[in-house]
């Protein structure tokens, strides 16, 4: 099945899409329900084909794939006016794209927790600083026992695509045996995940002091001793990182402070650090689609001055290890990219 490249969308087409956001959602959420992204995807279909198979009327289900269509979703070609001859194919990733964000566990469902009502309709006041998000809705750094659960089981969520990226490159991130210190580790999922995929592995989760009891739970549920989930409370801001580990990482932590801070983190990375020890850092780097996906918090932390949260270039962090005297810093690929780099 051969179509036309698709055109990029004109301003006007993506705020008419934009305006009718739950209608269209309503459409790709029916499409991953009813089991019609599965044909779509590997295609081509026609129309006769999925209406005879689902039990619909041809008309209407034409008008509900123009829909998906107008979304730059799925692929049509119509040879004639018979409209059950029209065939269709689904863009590459598209059933697993919907259930990313769709999906009952999606990220964005987690997200709708946190009060951006709070903003939504008052953007001219926020933006002239006459009203903010308050402490009670968000603080930044978490501050009440309430906050700092509910921020590291969003975090917690977000998880899936980074253990791909560990699982894809494992055999180059630390050697066999290792220690691993996950810096602003939250309650140690990740680290109770890295755990049950190598047995040589041990983590401690260096976090704040509130965390802990964050951590004891992840560890009890997961039935580890203590020797292989460890917990440091520290304050990164304050003090230096401890030593003692052969790998060191930063997952989802350096974008959530000012370039200086972030600089000076990689910096006490590399004084805690031995001799061929790495540091690894994995990021939401700044791309098309990481914007996308990161518009909410763009959106909700229009009202949140104290979090200077900030999506940077890959380069940035490659730049900043090399100042601080790491070697071969290089970016390994994934989901989510992962930056790895060696103390001499």
């Amino acid at each position: 099945m051969s179509a036309a490249p698709r055109e990029p969308t004109s301003p006007r087409a993506l705020l008419h899409l934009l305006f009718n956001g739950a209608r269209a959602l309503d459409v790709v959420e029916t499409a991953l329900g009813l089991g019609l992204l599965d044909a779509l995807e590997p295609g081509p279909v026609t129309l006769g084909e999925l209406a005879s198979r689902h039990g619909f009327v041809p008309q209407r289900l034409y008008k509900f794939l123009d829909c998906l269509e107008s979304l730059g979703l799925v692929q049509r070609e119509q040879p004639s006016d018979a409209l059950e001859a029209t065939r269709y194919r689904g863009v590459a990733g598209l059933r697993a794209a919907a259930e990313a964000v769709l999906g009952p566990r999606a990220l964005e469902r987690d997200r709708e927790k946190y009060d951006w009502k709070a903003l939504h309709g008052r953007l001219p006041e926020v933006l002239r600083g006459q009203h903010a998000m308050s402490a009670a809705s968000f603080d930044w750094p978490p501050r009440t026992p309430e906050q700092v659960e509910g921020f590291e089981a969003s975090m917690a969520a977000g998880l899936g695509p980074i253990l791909e990226t560990f699982r894809t490159h494992a055999g180059a991130l630390w050697p066999s045996g290792a220690r691993l210190l996950d810096v602003g580790g939250g309650d140690g999922t990740l680290a109770e995940h890295l755990l049950r995929e190598h047995p040589a592995l041990s983590v401690d989760v260096y976090n704040l002091p509130a965390t802990e009891a964050l951590v004891t739970r992840t560890r009890e549920r997961a039935g580890l001793p203590r020797e292989r989930l460890g917990f440091v409370g520290g304050d990164f801001l304050r003090e230096a990182l401890p030593g003692g580990y052969d790998a060191l990482s930063f997952v989802r932590v350096l974008h959530d402070w000012p370039a200086e801070v972030a600089r000076q983190l990689m910096q006490a990375a590399f004084a805690a650090l031995p001799s061929g020890g790495r540091v690894l850092i994995c990021e939401e780097f700044r791309t098309p689609e990481r914007l996308a996906a990161q518009f909410f918090w763009s959106y909700f932390l229009i009202g949140v001055d104290a979090c200077s949260s900030r999506l940077r270039e890959v380069e940035f962090y490659l730049d900043a290890l090399t100042a601080a005297g790491f070697a071969r810093a290089h970016v390994l690929p994934g989901p989510f990219e992962l930056v790895v780099a060696t103390k001499p």
